[in-house]
């Protein structure tokens, strides 16, 4: 896990911009500054902690280097392939494994490659450099184009430094988004001229004529492609292979190793086989103060059947306040999800123990765990009721022209009643078109503008219902809010966090079930649960879904959604906290 960044341009303070993202990479740091693409990298060493394993790494005749970000889950198979065709390895490290893949298959390298990672080469035989980044979006890569000179790094604050003569201006229409998703949806960023890298892409860079590819996507998630009738304890039996070895996978580690445990069904499963693998090994939580949200004594019971070394830390209403300011530090745009906190909290606690935690982020949009889904499918149940339900609201909008919130009740109500994304927007980030036009006007955005283009480029009609908010939250809301959240408070901390239910094949096989079986007995989570009946209680497995939020009482009373949200946007609009 590290930090890179890099750009074509040689007056631009490359050194004071790498110290930006020092967190990322602590333990070694190396900038290369000789060629057509200026490079630094910051190192938090994992696996190989030998010097030779430092970044950039370059090819034997130095025809091409490489910075990488992440972790290669299975490397050593692929390094087994290469060294069977002929290829040469002088470290024990993943990242040797990826140039040497490029070395030997060129651009089809990625399809060997799982992993998370945000990957930059640099390619003097073709003059051009390649940007990629893994298939679900768990680690981050932003660049910056303006026509001619070109930028790229691990974190939005890189940029920032680097460009601090180049004149950025905020896009408002970034900040408009944000005011209905809680985030910036990719490709945009908080600037014009400054993108995400969407996941599962690649963007190529050519600088003697100064031109970027337009992003590519090398990988596309197919559903229910695997027809074939399998009884239930078929589809058990290869999943819990599946996650046992993306499991056994993601432990390799030459430093101290570690597992998040909330006490909910994903992080209890992925320590219970955890624990099977290796003895003795860490787990952490994080509790709150209140009984009735913290979570903390079902992380005991998993902890305490597992026997595993637990650490636990409360998180108290006053460091919460104190620590909300840190969100603009920690993601260096509008973010909107308050259980960065507690996530930062327990990454500061797991830091002070281990270097890497695996973590159960994703089983919710792999298996089928939000509350929003039935939520959704009830309202969708009556789409007839639409027409005449708006009629209805008009009439008594009318009789009560000056009673403010009941208009407002009559206009939320219509919005439940509309079909499809526009509904889905509402389930979702709970902000009304009219809630949030007043914004538009300020901020100079359209009246046509598409609030909600982002979710309607990954809505398929053609998928079941459920499968296809799965299919839209892998791709919107899990990059977006879920993993962002995860990389950012964890990388805060130096400490690497590996999601190992989001590798490729646990993806791929999920979602090419039958969706009655992933939603086995018509469950959240069903296959998911079934699979581990004989591993974990009841208690655990059957317990209703609690968030990772925060007791509503710890923001001073304050709806915490509304709070962030528009605080967060009034910092940028008055130009407090985001100041270039």
């Amino acid at each position: 896990m590290c930090g890179f960044l890099g750009g074509t341009e040689a007056n631009w303070d490359y050194r004071s911009a790498l110290n930006t993202i020092s967190h990322r990479g602590p333990d070694a740091d190396k900038l290369s500054l000789d060629g057509k693409v200026k490079v630094g990298f910051r190192r938090l060493s994992i696996i190989d902690l030998s010097i030779k394993a430092n970044q950039p790494m370059y090819s034997k005749d130095r025809s091409i280097w490489l910075v990488f970000n992440g972790e290669i889950y299975g490397y050593q198979k692929i390094r087994k392939q290469l060294e069977s065709l002929g290829q040469k390895f002088y470290t024990n490290s993943d990242t040797e494994v990826i140039l040497n893949a490029y070395s030997e298959w060129k651009d089809n390298f990625i399809s060997y490659l799982d992993g998370m990672f945000a990957i930059a080469i640099w390619d003097e035989k073709i003059s051009k450099l390649k940007l990629y980044r893994d298939r679900p979006g768990i680690k981050p890569l932003y660049y910056y184009y303006n026509g001619s000179k070109f930028a790229f790094s691990s974190e939005l604050k890189g940029l920032e430094a680097l460009l601090e003569n180049e004149n950025l201006q905020i896009d408002n229409t970034a900040l408009y988004d944000f005011l209905g998703y809680k985030y910036i949806p990719d490709p945009k960023t908080l600037y014009k001229n400054c993108y995400k890298l969407p996941p599962a892409h690649f963007i190529e860079f050519d600088p003697s004529n100064n031109r970027i590819t337009t992003p590519k996507k090398y990988w596309h998630l197919q559903c229910e492609v695997n027809r074939k009738k399998r009884n239930i304890e078929d589809y058990c039996e290869e999943l819990r292979h599946l996650i046992t070895s993306s499991i056994s996978d993601q432990m390799i580690s030459d430093v101290p190793l570690g597992f998040f445990l909330s006490g909910g069904v994903d992080s209890s499963i992925v320590t219970a086989v955890g624990s099977s693998l290796e003895k003795n090994i860490s787990t952490f939580s994080i509790g709150f103060e209140s009984d009735k949200v913290s979570e903390t004594k079902y992380s005991r019971i998993v902890a305490q059947q597992f026997r595993t070394k637990h650490h636990e830390k409360i998180l108290s209403q006053k460091n919460t306040i104190n620590l909300l300011p840190s969100l603009n530090k920690w993601f260096d745009e509008p973010f909107a999800d308050e259980s960065a906190v507690p996530t930062f909290l327990v990454s500061k606690l797991a830091r002070e123990n281990v270097k890497v935690v695996l973590t159960g982020d994703g089983g919710d949009e792999i298996f089928g765990g939000y509350r929003t889904y039935p939520r959704y499918i009830r309202y969708n149940k009556f789409p007839s009721l639409g027409k005449n339900f708006n009629n209805m609201t008009n009439k008594i909008k009318k009789v009560f022209n000056h009673e403010k919130l009941i208009n407002k009740l009559m206009t939320n109500l219509e919005m439940i009643f509309n079909k499809d994304l526009n509904l889905w927007s509402i389930v979702m980030s709970g902000m009304t078109k009219s809630s949030k036009l007043t914004y538009a006007k300020e901020l100079g955005v359209p009246e046509d503008y598409d609030d909600w283009w982002f979710y309607k480029a990954f809505w398929d009609k053609n998928l079941p219902i459920k499968t296809r908010l799965q299919f839209l939250d892998f791709h919107t809301y899990l990059p977006g809010m879920i993993l962002t959240k995860v990389d950012r408070t964890t990388m805060a901390v130096s400490l690497e966090a590996r999601v190992p239910l989001l590798s490729r094949d646990i993806i791929e096989f999920s979602f090419s079930m039958p969706e009655n079986i992933r939603y086995y007995k018509n469950q959240p989570k069903g296959i998911f649960k079934e699979a581990y009946r004989d591993t974990l209680s009841n208690q655990i497995l059957d317990r209703k879904k609690q968030g990772f939020g925060l007791p509503s009482y710890y923001l001073r009373g304050i709806n915490e959604g509304k709070y962030l949200q528009e605080n967060l946007y009034k910092n940028l609009r008055e130009g407090i906290n985001f100041e270039k």
